[in-house]
């Protein structure tokens, strides 16, 4: 099925109920079809149909919701973009994918004009912005919302391409990852099938709209006739948890690093939870101390612990009944997929060596928009069956009955006196001690050794010293997984959608 015909069918069904919450805005089922219609009806008057490119630059609001719906039942492809995301990345974006509009909000039609002024090459035929602003190419997106009457356009397949989301760029430029309407059909499907979501679900979304991980709670909430509560950061925890008591929450999808902000609040009431069914995390490892603690917090919220690409949306879940048993573990397929850790030349390896993870299934991408190499690379004929894998370029290895353990990102393995260290298991250990709450191990140039291993670390306690962590690591690693220097930071750097970022660690340059 195409995305869009999830919200005709939620509209179908109860039009009425309330599909967006935006601040003091609440947004119906047929308010969103009927916005949406509009926008759609303004993109084909203005001949921006099938295949056309645009790029959604907004942050988490109504307005960029009723964006992506207009965009897919135009039949264009939407080409979301981190809020946050500089001048420099944005024209990168804006030329490899030539978009035919971008929608921005206030905050990043400054970010466009700045592009504009900045990159001469850069061309942009239409900017609609909310607010309405000064640049000349601007169109008042709320206008556009009032064009019609909008039909649908019967060449509209459900193999089209629906999305290109630019991953961090964390080893180069950014690339597109192209996805269909039937991948992502598949993926959200499978998602609500393993979580169990239902009608009555009231979703609370922090994760940008932006980023896989926050647009899937979007797909998910909408193809099932959920509400979905947006807000746009994490960084007021306690007036967000009354807003989860307020608006009877029943998900909340996280990453590591707000668990992290959420187990450090000095204060919890529990009655903020007392709707709470389930909280999701993806986007990197959850570590096993936060697992515990959280388990501890809320004995009586399922705790789905996730992995998963913008090349595939998502490829394992650990179920909640095997978290106490099994921490450490990345889980199984989801619904519908398969996967296998596979040796160098793409073949099975035994249980408990290590290798690459490939993903099979109908939720893998089409491939790197403009960059057949790097598609080539990632998507790779199976040596038995010639059918396409997804290679991930993370290593795992199994378990058993189908579970898989992370180990690292096969380009995070720090080389050391001629051993290989995967910094989450040193992180691992950094977690198990009191005091620490988040923790991120780098690796930093040696004359004689080739790289040392530095932790970076948050903490609670003041009177954690570097002295008490050297001492706990020794206990418990080898002797060449110990830190060389331990460095305690009021924050560690993470990436636009979270993730606590390796390569910003290391000086590596901005992912933004």
């Amino acid at each position: 099925m195409r995305i869009e015909s999830h919200l005709r069918e939620s509209c179908r069904r109860d039009a009425g109920k309330t599909a967006i919450v935006d601040g003091a805005r609440r947004i119906s089922y047929a308010e969103l079809s009927s916005a949406s219609d509009g926008l759609a009806a303004w993109f084909a008057e203005n001949g921006i149909g099938k295949g056309d490119r645009v790029v959604v630059f907004a942050g988490n609001g109504w307005q960029t919701a009723v964006a992506f719906y207009a965009v897919w039942k135009a039949g264009a492809v939407a080409c979301p973009v981190n809020p946050s995301t500089r001048a420099r990345r944005l024209a990168f974006i804006i030329a490899d994918c030539s978009p035919a509009a971008i929608i921005a909000d206030a905050r990043c039609a400054a970010t466009v004009a700045d592009t504009l002024a900045t990159t001469p090459k850069v061309h942009l035929a239409t900017v609609l912005t909310l607010p309405h602003s000064a640049l000349p190419q601007a169109v008042d997106f709320a206008q556009c919302l009032e064009s019609g009457p909008f039909f649908a356009n019967p060449a509209l397949c459900d193999d089209d391409l629906a999305t290109i989301i630019y991953t961090s760029g964390s080893t180069g430029d950014p690339k597109g990852v192209m996805m269909g309407h039937d991948n992502i059909d598949a993926a959200t499907a499978s998602i609500v099938s393993y979580l169990g979501s239902v009608e009555g679900d009231v979703i609370l979304n922090v994760l940008p709209l932006s980023f896989g991980y926050g647009l899937t709670q979007l797909l998910t909430s909408v193809r099932v006739g959920a509400t979905l509560v947006l807000e746009k950061s994490f960084a007021f925890p306690t007036a967000l948890m009354e807003r989860m008591r307020e608006e009877r929450i029943t998900g909340f999808p996280m990453v590591p690093s707000m668990i992290a902000s959420l187990l450090r609040m000095e204060e919890l009431d529990t009655a903020w939870f007392t709707s709470l069914r389930y909280i999701t995390s993806a986007a990197a490892p959850l570590p096993v101390a936060h697992i515990r603690r959280l388990r501890a917090l809320l004995p009586d919220v399922q705790l789905y612990s996730m992995y998963g690409q913008t090349e595939c949306v998502r490829a394992t879940w650990l179920p909640p009944v095997d978290i106490d048993m099994r921490p450490a573990s990345a889980g199984i397929a989801i619904p519908g997929t398969a996967i296998q850790i596979v040796d160098e030349a793409g073949f099975e390896v035994t249980r408990g060596v290590v290798g690459e993870l490939v993903v099979s299934g109908p939720n893998i991408m089409r491939g790197y928009w403009n960059n057949a190499d790097a598609t080539a690379e990632a998507l790779r004929p199976d040596p038995l069956t010639g059918s396409l894998r997804l290679h991930t370029s993370d290593l795992f290895f199994a378990e058993s009955n189908g579970y898989v353990t992370f180990v690292s990102r096969r380009d995070d393995i720090i080389k050391t006196g001629g051993f290989k260290v995967a910094p989450r298991e040193v992180e691992s250990a950094l977690y198990d001690l009191e005091g620490v709450v988040e923790a991120l191990v780098v690796g930093m140039p040696d004359p004689v050794l080739g790289e040392t291993l530095k932790a970076m670390i948050v903490k609670s306690a003041d009177t954690l010293t570097a002295e008490d962590v050297l001492r706990h690591c020794a206990g418990i690693l080898n002797d060449f997984m110990l830190p060389r220097q331990v460095e305690f930071c009021q924050a560690l750097p993470k990436t636009g959608s979270g993730k606590l970022s390796r390569r910003l660690a290391s000086g590596g340059g901005t992912t933004t």
